[in-house]
């Protein structure tokens, strides 16, 4: 495609971004320096239409882009904008203190959301790079233990169970601490999906009368481990969503729907194939989800296979999205290591 072309396609697609009406030649010739004539931008945008990247809504009304547009618009006009030093320092400064990945991914996802009023999404790194970094046994009561388990990259779960076993004669704070030392010995540096055998082993290798006490922990120590295991997604800004209503011109409650459904948004996001530190956009139809044929997807890779993302109307503003998107993603990186 010619430059001239494009840059009235690009043109055309900002100024809808911006004001949500459609844009005709006169307009586009008031805000923008394009340094051609009322004629040749009027030539062009007929062409433009004749390929099918923007078209007419009605009769006398100007152009808005089409999903092609929107395409061609994501892979050969937006530059990426590099995010002022003001706005790097407030992400360092919002996210630089988070104590854990729960905590991180939920700082980055309302950070985005603010940033660019869209659904903000972010996938759970992979269970695979989940690894055990200690396990703590404290006995809070007579009959309650605490089992808490912290992988290296910082999340935090804990339980609380019921000790039954010994009940007669329960185990003191002792036996909990010799235990928590074995347990530490076998699981730390496994992999959460990993920890079944060596648990189960240590199980039966202890004295008869205290596999049952040990057994009661191994179960909170493997459920725990599943829950890691399991892949989640936090979101945030769905009122972003539904503030865009009026961008949609079939009914929005169907794309809410989907948004309740962590196995369709898990596929949504496992769709996008994004490497650490790339972008990738998905555009109405290229999404492959009726219930969101007018919605669009950024997305950029921060660990293999875990994703940070927004979704919103077709007519979003790329380049700031692109940009964030991919600036959090990098920071979220550097914050895993």
């Amino acid at each position: 495609m010619e430059d001239r072309k494009l840059q009235i396609l690009g043109a055309i697609v900002e100024d809808y971004v911006a004001t949500r009406e459609p844009v005709g030649s006169r307009s586009l010739l008031e805000r923008h320096d394009l340094g051609v004539s009322a004629a040749t931008v009027r030539s062009d945008m007929s062409a433009l239409e004749e390929e099918g990247l923007i078209h007419q809504p009605h009769t006398s009304a100007g152009r808005v882009p089409t999903d092609k547009g929107y395409r061609a618009f994501v892979d050969q006009v937006a530059a990426i904008k590099p995010l002022s030093a003001p706005e790097k320092r407030a992400i360092r400064t919002f996210l630089g203190d988070a104590g854990d990945v729960d905590e991180l991914l939920g700082r980055t996802v309302r950070l985005l959301a603010q940033l660019t009023q869209q659904v903000a999404m972010a996938q759970y790194p992979a269970a695979r790079q989940a690894r055990v970094r200690h396990i703590e046994l404290v006995k809070v009561a007579e009959s309650l233990l605490l089992v808490v388990l912290i992988t290296e990259a910082g999340q935090v779960d804990q339980r609380t169970i019921p000790l039954l076993a010994g009940r007669e004669a329960p185990f003191g704070t002792e036996f909990y601490a010799d235990l928590r030392d074995q347990v530490n010995a076998a699981a730390v540096g496994r992999e959460v999906t990993d920890l079944e055998v060596p648990l189960r082993e240590l199980q039966w290798l202890r004295p008869l009368p205290e596999q049952g006490a040990t057994a009661e922990v191994v179960e909170a120590l493997l459920a725990l481990a599943s829950s890691r295991t399991d892949e989640r997604i936090i979101m945030a800004g769905t009122a972003n969503l539904a503030r865009s209503a009026s961008d949609f011109p079939l009914r929005i409650e169907p794309m809410l729907d989907v948004l309740e459904e962590q196995l369709v948004l898990l596929r949504l996001l496992g769709d996008l194939h994004a490497e650490p530190g790339t972008v990738q956009v998905r555009i109405g139809q290229e999404i492959r989800d009726g219930a969101l044929a007018q919605a669009a997807v950024v997305g950029a890779g921060y660990r293999q296979g875990s994703h940070l993302a927004i979704l919103g109307p077709t007519r979003m503003d790329y380049v700031t999205g692109i940009s964030t998107v991919q600036a959090l993603a990098h920071y979220v990186s550097r914050f895993l290591g």
